[in-house]
């Protein structure tokens, strides 16, 4: 079996639910590190939100920023393996 076409579109929706479910992650750690930064009395030289709101934003923000990211990656990584199929011929596959 030989891949010698890849749908783009199909690649990079996918691509986009991964990486925002590490963007999900990411952002759980990032609100842990600022809320943990908040309770060791930082926040008295930053304010008292400070750590909490840059936790909050994170859990929001890099779920969007990952998705988007490794959606458009994605997408222009497939094409890209598009073009070098047509030239090479795919990649082969061994499936029992």
């Amino acid at each position: 079996m030989v891949i010698k076409r890849i749908g783009p579109l199909s690649v990079a929706k996918i691509s986009f639910v991964l990486y925002a479910f590490i963007g999900l992650i990411v952002g759980a750690c990032v609100a842990l590190i600022g809320m943990a930064g908040f309770a060791l009395g930082d926040a008295g030289r930053t304010g008292p939100f400070l750590g909490m709101a840059l936790g909050v934003g994170a859990v929001i923000v890099m779920p969007v920023f990952y998705g988007v990211l490794g959606f458009l990656v994605a997408l222009i990584s497939a094409a890209i393996y598009n073009l070098a199929a047509g030239i090479v011929g795919g990649v082969e596959l061994d499936v029992q």
